[in-house]
């Protein structure tokens, strides 16, 4: 199956996409939000506008099987600055599946979970440039690909030639990650305007990321 992209000047519903029954279109934005930054809701936006979805689920995991070692911080105060980064947008809502579950946290494991819950939903599962050309090592990804829509997003320094199906969507390009936001903070460096003022005071407040 070819690769489809979605062009920056084409903003519109893929007509492809387009099903002969009304389906709630859903996205998924899963992962560590270690912390949580203007970034992540960006994309959930551009993407959201796109491709037409009705909500943007976003999805800490509890243990993530294909990243390095990251700062640990608690379960339940990375769902706190989720819950804070999201709270003024109707269109995106918080998933917790994967924290209810613990354990690792394959995406296979947790689409067929939602897919029971509600199996009239389309789930469109977004994911970076650097994730698309890991997608080979996924857990059981020649039948995930089956159960979810991939959606790409451009990184800089990464190709979007993949052997599975993976729609491409544009969103500007801002350089903003979670670890040089922990760097920030270890290092007394501001962080504002990088994640939202509601996440900054609570950073601060709980004292995060200063070790």
């Amino acid at each position: 199956m070819a690769v489809k992209t979605l062009k920056e000047t084409d903003v519109q519903v893929m007509p492809e996409l387009k099903s002969s029954h009304e389906k709630k279109r859903v996205g998924i934005l899963g992962g560590t939000f270690n912390p949580p930054h203007l970034g992540h809701l960006m994309i959930a936006e551009q993407v959201a506008d796109q491709l037409g979805l009705n909500k943007v689920f976003f999805m800490p995991d509890a243990n993530p099987p294909h990243v390095d070692h990251k700062d640990a911080i608690a379960a339940d105060q990375r769902k706190a600055m989720v819950e804070l980064s999201i709270a003024h947008n109707p269109l995106f809502e918080l998933e917790t599946c994967e924290l209810d579950r613990g354990g690792i946290s394959y995406t296979y494991d947790t689409i067929k979970e939602l897919r029971l819950r509600h199996p009239d939903w389309e789930y469109y599962f977004i994911i970076g440039g650097d994730m698309v050309a890991y997608l080979p090592k996924w857990h059981r990804i020649s039948e995930l690909v089956k159960l979810v829509h991939f959606v790409g997003v451009g990184r800089s320094g990464y190709s979007r030639k993949s052997r599975f199906p993976i729609l491409w969507v544009d969103v500007p390009l801002i350089e903003i990650s979670s670890t040089n936001i922990r760097w920030r903070v270890r290092n007394h460096c501001s962080i504002k305007y990088l994640v939202t003022d509601n996440v900054m005071d609570y950073i601060r407040e709980e004292g995060l990321y200063r070790e």
